[in-house]
């Protein structure tokens, strides 16, 4: 069975179009929403104006019953690890155990450099990442917890209260890099990839399944999901207006200065039967869950579309 999950970019919504969102997430039947770990925007067209996520999650928890919640994802250098432990750990009491954990390496520079923490390597990040989840899942999991490692290390913690799930809330690590999928294969129960074609999903799933039997893991164990933008429409030409301007007004500068082509390969776009085709071919290669973001939709009209017209015709 395919998974349908919605991400909501903070930006684009007021607490209480924020609380009203969340819930249609939920009424439409959508089984997970997400916000994202930005402190500045995406967009030149959206606003500064931009919550804290795990602040918003938790109030999100409170406004909602069933749907799962989650952060898509966690900047691991943001927040120290053990602290960022129990903060998942509380959301996680808050929700009654509907929390999604998913974690990254980092990479917006302009964030890092703005409110002064230091942007390291790309390996130094990723190291970072490897020994950040070895402290947060022995806070989850264990009554007392020591940990000496290059860039952190902690002392016979006692972090309480543990997460309502056991062992632990399902780990979703983002990211493309071997180095990353490494630790996705010792750590995570879900990997994310973003914004890659089904082709390139296929190749970079391929990659993963190595280094899990390299490390002794079951490559089923983790679930393979995919992270991208929806833009839907019967016009075309109207369509592909729209995703231009969205993508020349992006501020992340991989996407704004990619093709327009490759930029369409690694998108969900079209009439809804072009929509569930494009998702097809994906679940083809081993896609099994989607968090999909919604572009120039805080109204929720794209939501409800999609749900209505895309999600039932997916087996």
């Amino acid at each position: 069975m395919v998974g349908f999950g919605v991400q909501l970019w903070l930006e684009e919504y007021g607490l209480v179009d924020l609380r009203r969102a969340a819930r249609e997430v939920e009424d439409l039947g959508y089984s997970s929403l997400w916000v994202y770990d930005h402190f500045y925007p995406m967009s030149r067209e959206t606003s500064w104006s931009i919550m804290e996520p795990w602040t918003a999650l938790t109030y999100l928890a409170t406004q909602t019953e069933a749907v799962r919640l989650g952060v898509l994802v966690t900047c691991n250098s943001y927040r120290h690890p053990p602290i960022l432990a129990k903060i998942a750990a509380t959301v996680d009491v808050i929700s009654g155990g509907r929390l999604e954990f998913g974690i990254g390496a980092g990479w917006f520079r302009d964030e890092y450099e703005a409110y002064g923490i230091p942007f390291r390597t790309a390996s130094e990040r990723i190291a970072m990442l490897g020994e950040g989840l070895e402290i947060i899942k022995g806070a989850w999991t264990r009554e007392r917890f020591s940990f000496e490692g290059r860039y952190y290390r902690v002392k016979e913690l006692v972090s309480e209260p543990k997460p309502v799930q056991k062992p632990h809330p399902p780990v979703w690590v983002g990211g493309k890099d071997r180095r990353v999928f490494r630790i996705a294969a010792k750590h995570a129960d879900y990997l994310n990839i973003a914004l890659l074609s089904p082709s390139k999903v296929e190749e970079r799933f391929k990659v993963f399944r190595e280094i899990c039997r390299e490390v002794g893991r079951d490559p089923g164990e983790v679930g393979l999901t995919w992270h991208g933008f929806v833009f839907m429409g019967e016009d075309g030409a109207e369509l592909r207006e729209r995703i231009r301007r969205f993508k020349e007004n992006s501020n992340v500068v991989e996407l704004k200065t990619m093709s327009m082509e490759e930029f369409m390969d690694g998108v969900i776009a079209g009439t809804p039967k072009e929509c569930v085709e494009k998702i097809n071919e994906y679940v083809e290669r081993g896609v099994s869950y989607f968090v999909l973001n919604f572009p120039y939709s805080p109204d929720m009209k794209a939501q409800r579309e999609f749900a209505e017209k895309v999600v039932p015709q997916i087996g």
